[in-house]
């Protein structure tokens, strides 16, 4: 694993929308329904930190549209690819991918039915044709079969997630893109000044010490190895003032 820290200035924003948690309705669209995950636990889109109809406000604050156009760059879709979005949110990653290749067939998938909600709505307003599916990260062959994704892409959602949960849920990317498939994550990474340390204090007063400790010392790489993905490199990392945010790249064995 190599490391490749960019210090990005706003000057080279993509330009393109930043919301990031959407809200989940019972309703799928229409032939495209997972069952519903009753009973599953997870954490919201804001942890402790409030409500998600607030979370791209403040998820703003975390230079989103930076980090999260550098992950698009890095998943690079192409026309009859299919890439799923997992833990979407309110959906601005996944529209954002059909946004740069609208012949690209997009899946998103989120356990939080009022965070989905959001999504589809942002979705009907742009006109953005995406399968929005309620789902678990670590089932994500009840949303798609096995070996049938190009992609994996996701934003700030391991660091939520006990060390368990990180695991099954890079397993379940592995089993659900074919050999060779992409794999691109976003998410709060190793902290490597005092100042980031610092700064990301404030990540895990929302989410709690307990699971975003080991992001913060540096764990996603070897996870993601141990997963089955080989070329594991960190591609960028983007200092925030609530940490510094990392896009990690791979590839399905």
């Amino acid at each position: 694993m190599t490391e490749h820290t960019i210090e990005h200035t706003t000057g080279h924003l993509p330009e393109h929308t930043t919301e990031h948690t959407a809200e989940h309705t019972a309703e799928h669209t229409a032939g495209h329904g997972a069952e519903p995950t009753a009973g599953r636990d997870f954490t919201p889109a804001l942890g402790r930190f409030a409500p998600p109809r607030y979370y791209d406000s403040v998820i703003a604050l975390t230079r989103e549209r930076l980090w999260r156009g550098l992950l698009a760059m890095h998943a690079a879709p192409r026309p009859g690819e299919v890439v799923l979005d997992v833990g979407t949110g309110t959906g601005s990653l996944a529209l954002l991918v059909k946004r740069i290749e609208p012949q690209a067939r997009v899946v998103a998938v989120d356990p939080d039915r009022e965070v989905l909600a959001l999504a589809r709505r942002k979705a009907d307003a742009r006109g953005a044709e995406v399968e929005w599916r309620v789902g678990m990260g670590d089932a994500l062959t009840d949303v798609l079969g096995a070996g049938s994704v190009d992609t994996v892409v996701s934003g700030l959602v391991l660091h939520q997630c006990p060390v368990p949960v990180k695991r099954a849920i890079l397993a379940s990317m592995a089993e659900v893109l074919r050999p060779g498939g992409r794999l691109v994550i976003a998410d709060f990474g190793f902290q490597r000044t005092p100042l980031m340390r610092l700064a990301f204090r404030v990540v895990q007063l929302a989410d709690g010490k307990a699971d975003t400790q080991p992001n913060a010392d540096g764990v996603l790489p070897g996870l993601i190895a141990g997963a089955g993905f080989g070329d594991v490199r960190e591609a960028e990392v983007v200092s925030t003032v609530n940490g510094s945010i990392s896009v990690y790249v791979a590839r399905r064995g």
